[in-house]
């Protein structure tokens, strides 16, 4: 008796789905809060800055959604495309379904490079000219690249063959070693650690136009190179050496990809924290509905991890008693989900 194959969704039809849900999910984060909104105030609003016109909002009102919700919203948008693209690129290039900015470690490397930058702008008066924008951006992108290249190397046996439980296990180690950084560099931040610890547990709290834009700037070039690429990682998937067989540069593909993933993981991270499981579930589960296509499931993860991360800020700003960090909701929700996947993976591994 043979199993029929699960259906599968057509991606034209979940990248409308989710474009309807984030558009939705949006709007629903703008009105709603300390003070409330409805969708023709918001309109209003919004149309008014677009043509210049007087809206008919009182003006401290539409302060609060052009200068102080919006921007929130935008960085969290931009800051879980990035998340989502990162983690369906390690999944696909690494042919693990269990890699991801947070468990690869590359999450932490970020967090200790940001973390370094800003610190240093506090204690080091010749660092003042690192308290820009961009320099804690840089240094997250140098210190993630330099994880994930450290991951790689101590996953590797002689042969170069990367399974998934030693990747797993070399990001946990890092992870530990990168948090043991990050602990020295809050005792050297003194009383101003409270404002770092806030950050590291990731939160859009106070984010303004420039963190939204500063994402932007990271995350449209990452997405431009993954999707160039989408055809050749698809490639990819059925080994390194048959890809090079059929003509594929995987030493060149493979480093445009792992500078893509980083790039987008430490924008993320530069702005926001770290916010866990994002780039893990939300490939998983896009790929279990439409496929393994990477045409289809980079920009799909994209869109999704904006999803679950405006989702995700919008129930910690507007709808829980006291703002809790957005990193810790993501991991108390996505943790679980985790496991299972985890669990899944090694009973597979178990009977192949």
């Amino acid at each position: 008796m043979t199993v029929a194959p699960p259906r599968r969704l057509s991606p034209y039809m979940m990248g409308l789905v989710l474009s309807v849900v984030l558009v939705v999910v949006a709007i629903i984060s703008l009105a709603s809060g300390y003070m409330s909104f409805t969708a023709s105030e918001i309109i209003d609003v919004l149309w008014s800055k677009l043509t210049g016109s007087e809206a008919d909002v009182a003006y401290n009102r539409a302060m609060v959604l052009l200068e102080v919700r919006l921007p929130r919203l935008a960085t969290a948008i931009f800051a879980g495309a990035a998340l989502g693209l990162s983690g369906a690129v390690f999944q696909g290039l690494l042919l693990n379904p269990l890699a991801d900015p947070y468990t690869l470690g590359v999450s932490s490397g970020a967090a200790f490079g940001a973390s370094l930058v800003l610190v240093g702008t506090m204690v080091l008066p010749w660092a003042s000219f690192l308290a820009t924008p961009m320099a804690p951006a840089i240094g997250a992108f140098l210190f993630s690249a330099l994880t994930l290249r450290l991951v790689i190397a101590l996953a590797s046996d002689s042969d170069r063959h990367l399974s998934p439980a030693s990747l797993i296990l070399s990001g946990v180690i890092l992870s530990a070693i990168l948090s043991a950084g990050i602990s020295f560099i809050k005792y050297l931040a003194g009383d101003q650690v409270s404002s770092i610890i806030f950050w590291l547990l990731g939160s859009f709290q106070a984010r303004t136009w420039v963190d939204a834009l500063l994402v932007l700037v990271f995350l449209l070039p990452s997405l431009a190179l993954s999707l160039t690429s989408a055809t050749d990682l698809n490639i990819m998937t059925l080994g390194f050496k048959s890809a090079e067989t059929l003509g594929v540069n995987t030493a060149k593909v493979r480093l445009r990809l792992l500078a893509a993933a980083s790039l987008a993981a430490s924008a993320s991270v530069a702005v926001a924290g770290i916010i866990g499981f994002v780039g893990l579930i939300v490939p998983h589960l896009v790929r279990l509905l439409t496929g393994p296509d990477h045409r289809s499931l980079l920009p799909l993860s994209t869109l999704g991890g904006a999803v679950l991360l405006c989702a995700a800020d919008t129930v910690v700003r507007a709808f829980l008693p006291g703002e809790i960090p957005v990193g810790v909701l993501t991991a108390l929700l996505a943790g679980p989900a985790f496991m299972v996947i985890f669990r899944r993976k090694m009973r597979d591994l178990i009977h192949a």
